[in-house]
């Protein structure tokens, strides 16, 4: 059975927008997490995309309120090397039986990617009830979220893949989106300019969408 999410729930429920992060740079990890945190958004998904992204999750867990999960979970290696860096809980782009299987076995949550009813009612069989539904643009949006709600009323969502703020509060309006996912937040020429007072002021209003 799925591993408890109601602690990671409740911290999402409160952010409502979890940065997701692709980094390499272990020197911008802990500025980069404060300002993220100073801003209002504490959960923090730090994609298993580069070389250096389990320091990255080391360094940010040493901010003071921050919540870092590991983001692009594909095998059990991945989960094992979250589980050793400390992170709070794991994000998946998908489903598959034998890594849910493998979840059991790892001491944090995971978090995994459905993009239709079918993998939905899978995860649900698993013990699943917060899914994040990706890539939630390509595959129709906050429309088929909503066409969730009736259909799945046990189910709740972490809606990722191509959300700016404008789409955010579309689907941050429905009853069963829990919080979204996005990187518009951490824009690449703010990373690279390390400009953490830009970065702050885009998480302050990202915390403030469908308030």
């Amino acid at each position: 059975m799925a591993r408890p999410v109601d602690d990671l729930k409740q911290a999402v429920s409160a952010a409502r927008v979890i940065p997701v992060l692709v980094l390499d740079d272990v020197s911008i990890a802990q500025p980069l997490a404060e300002a993220l945190v100073a801003g209002g958004l504490n959960v923090l998904e730090v994609t298993l995309r580069t070389p250096n992204a389990t320091e990255i999750i080391k360094e940010m867990l040493k901010v003071t309120g921050a919540i870092v999960g590991s983001g692009t979970v594909r095998s059990v290696e991945h989960m094992r090397m979250s589980e050793e860096a400390g992170c709070r809980f794991m994000v998946s782009p998908g489903a598959p039986q034998k890594l849910l299987e493998a979840a059991e076995n790892i001491s944090i949550p995971l978090l995994p990617g459905v993009a239709s009813p079918t993998e939905a009612m899978s995860a649900a069989e698993m013990g699943y009830s917060f899914l994040k539904f990706f890539p939630a643009e390509a595959m129709g949006g906050a429309s088929v979220l909503k066409s969730f709600v009736s259909p799945f009323p046990d189910l709740r969502f972490c809606p990722t893949g191509g959300i700016d703020a404008e789409r955010a509060a579309d689907y941050l309006s429905l009853p069963n989106v829990l919080c979204v996912g996005g990187s518009w937040v951490t824009p690449r020429t703010a990373i690279a300019d390390r400009d953490f007072e830009k970065i702050e002021k885009l998480a302050r209003e990202a915390n403030n969408i469908g308030t």
